[in-house]
């Protein structure tokens, strides 16, 4: 299948609309046996996302690294951990990228640093070396307890006591993360340096981890409590505004400051990780101008428990394309619906996971098929996490094979990041689906290894090829790739916007629910149908693309 279809010419940046695809390296491919994937396993299987018709990758941390938080505590931010191999093999990987077209993006890590890195060995090593400041470092009060009341994500104070110095350092994430003074300009500079590194090796762009969470109120001042919102409370961080600990405006300085750098060497794609309760104005924030970031990574569809009509037009709302009531830009949002902290989607969404043992697999593919057609269709960059194009379900790690540092500290309370990062399957008639030849770093599930990218690759029918075609067609599509989206109507099961450019039209129409709707589509072709949609009539989770 080919799209029908054919982009016209544009002058936008080759990011603005593109589909990315996030590789969770310890999981893609092992390429020598240790149980771990790497860098020369990326490499590898690189033709697969070429093939699949991503215009990008995103690979997560793979610097030198104790791997508390695996790779998300950095130790050396300008070399590679052993467990994925060198820097050697980081520009093999880049140059083969480039050669099948693909741009590749890398994850800056500029909150926190891992414990074990240089920085912080000197910073904690007294109060008046070079370093010193570096870090955040504070005297405790009159009783001894920490300078503030601020939380940790991963559960307990934002403090940890270091006997060295006599002082509290602050980590908003693990105590083996403690937290960067982003206000430090000293810090500043060698974090642009880092920049530079990657820039230099051939990098295209950057996912900028937990950006919101670099600076803070200098004066420490305690957060106020959270108000009720109904929602479950699993740790102490949920309790709080974070107003002072974290989403500091000086923040977007910094930003100016790394899209400088990023504008030396032309058209790189930056995109900020910003979390948090109501996080659109910053993501506005830090977006809103050339002088900002390409785009923020939207939250609102990772931890969402049922994809629905409501949820869709309420986050498309929040971008909608134009400049608001004082005026202000609005930056270029991105979209996902699974990633490497987040519960996968068809195991979120998929409505026969409510029900008993009677799951058929036609019906994970029925929904699966839509799912992957609604991101398509949404306005703004679409990032897919390995595995997605596959239908890969969340896989159940038991207790005492659990990796993920969260899980095990609030376990049974918070889901298991574990179950999301479990290899991706190659082959199905091979050893751990062909992701390795000894025993993998997580177990991979019999379910998920029948879905292998062998098995799907040789069917036209699969969701690999469902997949393909659906980026095929958005990446040939001026509408869908950067056209306004307007009109949209979400009414009980319904899903309905026009994809509109000067050069097309295309109104797209989804039943999400379970049964079946009537519709009346505009006049126009049928350019997609999805598990029997019609302009007339949506049978259970189908969709209609038309082109008017």
């Amino acid at each position: 299948m080919t799209p029908a279809t054919t982009a016209a010419a544009t002058s936008s940046p080759w990011w603005r609309g593109a589909a990315v695809y996030q590789i969770y390296p310890r999981s893609f491919f092992d390429s020598n046996g240790d149980g771990i994937g790497d860098l020369p396993g990326i490499t590898a299987h690189l033709d697969h996302i070429a093939y699949l018709g991503a215009e990008a990758i995103w690979i997560s941390p793979f610097f030198t690294s104790p791997m508390v938080d695996f790779g998300y505590d950095v130790a050396d931010y300008c070399d590679i951990d052993p467990i994925f191999g060198t820097l050697a093999d980081f520009d093999a990987l880049v140059a083969r990228a480039h050669a099948l077209g693909l741009k590749v993006m890398i994850d800056l890590v500029f909150a926190h640093t891992s414990d074990q890195h240089p920085w912080f060995a000197e910073s904690r090593a007294d109060r008046a070396n070079p370093k010193s400041d570096w870090y955040v470092w504070a005297d405790p009060r009159p009783d001894g307890t920490p300078p503030s009341n601020w939380q940790s994500v991963f559960g307990g104070p934002a403090w940890t006591w270091d006997a060295r110095r006599r002082q509290y350092y602050m980590h908003q994430f693990l105590k083996e993360q403690p937290q960067l003074n982003g206000h430090n300009p000293a810090v500043q500079e060698a974090l642009l340096g880092v920049t530079r590194f990657w820039l230099e090796r051939g990098v295209d762009g950057f996912r900028l981890d937990a950006l919101n969470h670099m600076m803070f109120d200098p004066k420490l001042r305690d957060n106020p409590p959270a108000p009720e919102d109904g929602s479950p409370r699993t740790r102490p961080f949920d309790y709080q505004d974070r107003r002072y600990s974290q989403d500091h405006p000086g923040v977007v300085d910094f930003i100016e400051r790394i899209a400088a750098v990023c504008g030396e060497y032309g058209a790189i794609f930056t995109v900020a990780e910003v979390g948090g309760a109501r996080p659109e104005p910053r993501m506005k924030a830090y977006t809103s101008s050339d002088s900002r970031l390409s785009s923020a990574y939207s939250f609102a569809f990772l931890y969402a428990e049922a994809l629905t009509p409501a949820l869709v037009k309420g986050a498309l709302a929040k971008w909608p394309g134009r400049p608001d009531a004082k005026g202000r830009a609005e930056g270029w949002p991105s979209w996902a619906f699974d990633n490497h902290d987040a519960p996968r989607s068809l195991s979120r969404w998929c409505p026969c996971y409510t029900r008993a043992a009677d799951a058929t697999e036609a019906e994970k593919d029925r929904w699966a098929r839509l799912e992957i057609a609604v991101l398509v269709a949404l306005r703004g960059n679409i990032f897919l996490y390995q595995g997605q194009e596959l239908g890969l379900e969340q896989d159940e790690i038991p207790f005492h094979l659990l990796k993920d540092p969260e899980a095990i500290a609030n376990w049974p309370l918070t889901l298991s990041r574990d179950g999301v990062r479990t290899p991706m399957p190659w082959d199905a008639g091979a050893p751990h689906g062909g992701f390795t030849t000894s025993e993998p770093w997580l177990p991979l599930s019999d379910k998920n290894i029948a879905r292998a990218v062998g098995t799907q690759a040789a069917d036209p029918t699969s969701l690999l090829a469902h997949t393909r075609y659906l980026l095929g067609l958005r990446k040939a599509s001026p509408a869908l790739r950067e056209g306004a989206l307007e009109g949209c109507v979400a009414r009980q099961d319904l899903l309905a916007f026009t994809r509109s450019c000067a050069q097309e039209s295309l109104f797209c129409a989804f039943n999400l629910g379970a049964g079946t709707l009537t519709i009346k589509a505009p006049p126009g072709s049928v350019l997609l149908s999805i598990n029997d949609g019609s302009p007339e009539l949506l049978p259970p989770f189908s969709a209609v693309f038309i082109r008017g």
